[in-house]
């Protein structure tokens, strides 16, 4: 050893030491990142689902190009990245973890699949049985016109028009078609998602698979699995939400609602799978997993999987634009995935109001309307005024729920301010679509039936 080698040598093993020391802390930091996101992995998923299915479905199903203005506020969204937008789409974490994929099939939308899914050849549609679907375009009295605007937001400022977010409004009256408007972007052949207006239509769906005798409201044992008492919950019980099955509606990550929309393949087995903790038919909890539950059933029962909603109720009604979109087992997302045009939208709305007699065909038992407008006592309800996945006016405590309008009105709902309001008394069906995240459309909307109403008399 020379002295220039003795001399450096507590330097060397200085910068060893150090060397040493940083490998172990990046080997730390590594697994402790590794872990973090193994275990975090099935929530980061449902954000890369989410953002996958966003992606396909309004590139390929509504045919805009901007699905990120559909993305609500959400922590990870600033990490979120797509990939080839349309078919397939693929969400993923910095480009890289947590990849989901989302299909489009042609007739059925897009579904979160690992591989391309195989539905079948989807029943097709055409139009000639919906009086809307090609009517001219109408020109609204000068009222109806007024009150329209202002459900738009004509009397806002931008910021606040903007936030009110409306993008479609459709009067029908006495089953013509009065009066529509479009936002920018949105025309009449513009599909829109219902969010949960799907579970209305879910449940036209199960009255014509009653009236067809495919199944009863009174049936139980309803899945194989369900060997103890889950085994008493009946298709009523899914109806009316009073299934029992654990259950959390919030929208966060990792919940079970987007666990069950965004991770979960098979979302009606992923739901069956929960535990009880009410008795059946006591507790009425709002649940998108117990509409899932029911379409699972519905598609066995019926033997049509992916294509029910087109064989049974879409097709008849003339809906062309509908797409109910499956999940990967081939079930249809009845709690949340159904797109359509705001006059089909509409239709679906007249065939309620029409106790579901359609051109001369009675599609639903004589009785289905009225039995899901009756709202059932219960110990416990978060959702007051709800019935068979319609909600009416009049609350359990003998209020109304929107004193402005006349008492026998119903609707259908959905996320973001989706409206199909329905007043049989003055013949009347309103739809209104829009983005309404930061919000509350409601008394916008309910202005506007007020308005009309007053308007058309």
């Amino acid at each position: 050893m020379t002295p220039r080698d003795i001399r450096y040598d507590p330097l060397v093993r200085i910068l060893r030491r150090v060397v040493v020391i940083v490998a172990v802390l990046v080997l730390l930091v590594i697994a402790a990142f590794t872990g973090a996101y193994l275990w975090q992995q099935p929530i980061i998923l449902t954000a890369t689902g989410y953002a996958a299915h966003n992606a396909c479905a309004v590139t390929e199903v509504a045919g805009r190009d901007d699905p990120e203005s559909d993305l609500p506020p959400n922590p990870l969204v600033p990490y979120l990245e797509v990939a080839g937008q349309g078919d397939p789409s693929v969400g993923s974490l910095l480009g890289a973890l947590a990849r989901q994929r989302a299909w489009y099939t042609e007739g059925y939308g897009c579904t979160l699949a690992t591989d391309r899914p195989d539905f079948g050849e989807a029943t097709p549609i055409e139009n000639g049985a919906n009086p809307f679907a090609n009517a001219p375009a109408p020109t609204a009295a000068p009222d109806v016109e007024a009150a329209i605007g202002r459900a738009f937001g004509d009397d806002l400022s931008d910021a606040d028009a903007a936030a009110l977010g409306t993008r479609a409004v459709v009067v029908v009256k006495d089953g013509e078609l009065v009066a529509e408007r479009y936002a920018e972007g949105f025309d009449a052949d513009t599909r829109q998602l219902g969010w949960s207006m799907s579970k209305s239509v879910a449940a036209l769906l199960t009255g014509v698979l009653v009236e067809q005798g495919v199944v009863a409201l009174d049936d139980d044992h309803l899945r194989p699995e369900w060997t103890d008492d889950r085994a008493d919950i009946t298709v009523e019980d899914l109806l009316r939400m009073t299934s029992g099955l654990e259950w959390d509606e919030t929208y966060d990550l990792g919940t079970p609602i987007t666990r069950m929309l965004y991770l979960e393949p098979d979302m009606g087995g992923y739901v069956a799978s929960l535990p009880l903790v009410h008795e059946p038919g006591t507790v009425q909890q709002y649940s998108s997993g117990s509409t899932n539950v029911l379409c699972s059933v519905l598609a066995e029962r019926s033997g049509l999987g992916a294509d029910l909603p087109r064989q049974a109720l879409l097709a008849p009604l003339g809906l062309s634009s509908a797409n109910f979109e499956p999940d990967a087992a081939g079930t249809p997302v009845c709690s949340s995935y159904l797109w359509a045009t705001p006059r089909d939208w509409a239709a679906i709305g007249q065939f309620a109001l029409q106790n579901g007699e359609w051109n001369g065909e009675q599609l639903l038992p004589e009785d289905w309307m009225a039995q899901s407008l009756t709202v059932r006592d219960v110990d416990e309800t978060d959702d007051p005024g709800a019935g068979m996945a319609w909600r009416v006016n009049p609350l359990p405590d003998g209020e109304l729920r929107w004193p402005e309008l006349p008492e026998d009105t119903f609707y259908a709902a959905g996320h973001d301010g989706q409206k199909v309001l329905i007043v049989p008394s003055e013949g009347l069906v309103v739809v209104r679509m829009g983005f309404t995240p930061e919000v509350d459309a409601d008394p916008s909307i309910v202005q506007l039936v007020d308005e009309v109403i007053a308007a058309l008399d």
